[in-house]
């Protein structure tokens, strides 16, 4: 696997491909807070008919780092470091995602999330710690990342 590189740091979110893969979309990411969204469909469907709880966990981790880059003004990247979530009701429908920091320095973000149906009901929510680092230098030897 390659790292995302080269690319516009606020755009960065459309070419990662797992969120491609998945669908998710999105809305907003300014100021500390980041809105995602996932259309249900049924290859990410759990064995009750819900969206996987492994889809929403990833709504939960992005729509916090998304929120984190942007507190940042999107001059770096952030990956996870901890997260602690809570499961409240199955995923079904649109899923929105809403995410915010809590505290940041200039090594690591905390952050807040939570995703809810089209309804408003809530799904989960979550709490993470996030890195700060530097983005990813594009690959001289590949074209692809140029």
């Amino acid at each position: 696997m390659k790292p995302v590189a080269g690319v516009d740091p606020r755009n960065v979110f459309g070419a990662t491909p797992f969120m491609g893969l998945l669908g998710v979309q999105r809305e907003c990411s300014e100021g500390g807070r980041a809105r995602l969204v996932l259309n249900a469909r049924s290859e990410l469907g759990n064995v009750i008919g819900a969206v996987h709880g492994g889809a929403v966990l990833t709504l939960l981790d992005v729509v916090m780092a998304s929120a984190a880059v942007s507190r940042v003004g999107f001059t770096c990247t952030a990956v996870t470091l901890n997260l602690d979530s809570c499961f409240v009701a199955p995923g079904r429908g649109t899923l929105t995602a809403d995410g915010e920091v809590l505290a940041h320095d200039a090594e690591l973000a905390q952050c807040s999330a939570r995703v809810t149906d089209a309804s408003g009901q809530l799904v989960a929510h979550a709490l993470g710690s996030f890195r700060y680092l530097p983005h990813p230098a594009p690959d001289k030897s590949d074209g692809d990342n140029a």
